[in-house]
């Protein structure tokens, strides 16, 4: 099997390294995947800043998990993706970054999604290999799922098709959000551009779009927010909370999706919920805490869902969604910026900066391998 270089990242602090490492051995029904691009997701700068209560000990891990790539070499048996569709050396495919077990009570009852046992998140001790999203290659065991990535789709909207964009619709998937709903996205960023697109793709009335930097907000509504609430504005929660009781006509909104990775912001999405309405939150996953009277969700009957992962079929409607969309919405625009793989401490810096200074667009910083 082939070697490959892997970005090693040690605890926040302190710089990624690169190593040269062998791949895992091709199992039958395995398949390895030669990367070719990998984006830098907002928990990845959580883990990279050390943000949460609890400090990241210093161990050595294979990190990236936001990817795309080709086919490198297909294992005994397998010649199909996931959909029984042929599949060859140097197809481009999209994949989950997880590997559901098929064999336990969660999947069992088809919630692969909640997979206790699906998490990748090697240490060079426990795996020395290269093995990871930030890496030359990544390893599908058997039991894999594998999505051949349509033609007519550019690459530039393939990397965040396995976390990003998948996530944010297999949230509004959960939710149930119903044509005619109106729909608040807290944030602007990656995780914010899809989601807009997504509920203006499903219906919504109204895509009330929340953030702190006006390019990000230009590029929402070029797909599909029908209001920004910017917070130049609005600077305080209480007077976004305002503005969007104001442009629900005192409701709220029928569902509210938490993008941003600050807990403060999900207390501030809780009290944008009408009654009886929907809160989604995916971005509040760095470790930080909040406190707030249980009354705020019971009494409003707010309907909660914690969304980290997503079952495997999401992967294909999410390849679907943009063959659909990409004539008229410009979700490939949400990677801004690219990097090469050993300008790895470059890209997070870049990052950083980008995220909190503005830009030309949204935050994602893309790595090419």
């Amino acid at each position: 099997m082939p070697t490959g270089r892997v970005v090693v990242f040690t605890t926040s602090g302190v710089a990624f390294d690169i190593v040269e490492l062998p791949t895992p051995e091709l199992e039958s029904g395995g398949l390895l995947v030669k990367n070719t691009h990998a984006v830098i997701c907002g928990s990845d700068l959580h883990g990279w800043r050390g943000d949460g209560d609890v400090p990241i000990p210093p161990v050595r891990r294979l990190t990236g998990h936001e990817f795309t790539g080709v086919v490198h070499s297909l294992g005994r048996g397998v010649d199909t993706d996931s959909l029984r569709r042929p599949l060859k050396e140097g197809d481009r495919v999209a994949f989950p970054f997880f590997n559901p077990c098929n064999r336990c009570y969660w999947c069992t009852r088809g919630e692969r999604h909640a997979c206790r046992h699906r998490g990748r998140w090697y240490t060079l001790e426990e795996h020395p290999y290269c093995d990871a999203g930030m890496a030359d290659y990544y390893y599908l065991p058997p039991g894999h799922y594998v999505f051949k990535v349509p033609e007519e789709l550019p690459t530039d909207a393939v990397p965040s098709v396995n976390c990003a964009l998948s996530q944010v619709l297999f949230g509004l998937e959960r939710a149930k959000m119903d044509f005619g709903d109106t729909v608040v996205i807290q944030g602007a960023g990656g995780l914010g551009i899809y989601a807009t697109a997504i509920a203006a793709e499903k219906g919504a009335a109204k895509v009330i779009v929340i953030d702190g930097q006006q390019p990000r907000l230009d590029l929402a509504i070029r797909c599909g927010a029908t209001d920004t609430v910017s917070l130049a504005d609005y600077p305080t929660p209480e007077s976004r909370v305002e503005r969007v009781k104001e442009l629900t006509h005192g409701v709220g909104a029928d569902v509210v999706v938490e993008v941003v990775g600050i807990a403060a912001a999900t207390l501030e999405g809780l009290d944008m919920v009408r009654v009886n309405g929907k809160f989604i939150d995916i971005g509040n996953i760095g470790g930080g805490s909040i406190e707030f009277p249980t009354v705020k969700v019971i009494s409003n009957q707010t309907q909660w869902f914690g969304t980290v992962h997503y079952d495997p079929w999401i992967i294909e409607e999410a390849l679907q969604f943009l063959v659909r969309v990409q004539d008229r919405i410009p979700v490939a625009d949400v990677v801004s910026h690219k990097f090469p793989l050993e300008q790895i401490n470059e890209a997070f810096e870049f990052a950083e900066w980008h995220g909190r200074e503005g830009g030309t667009a949204a935050s994602r910083v893309a790595l090419t391998i």
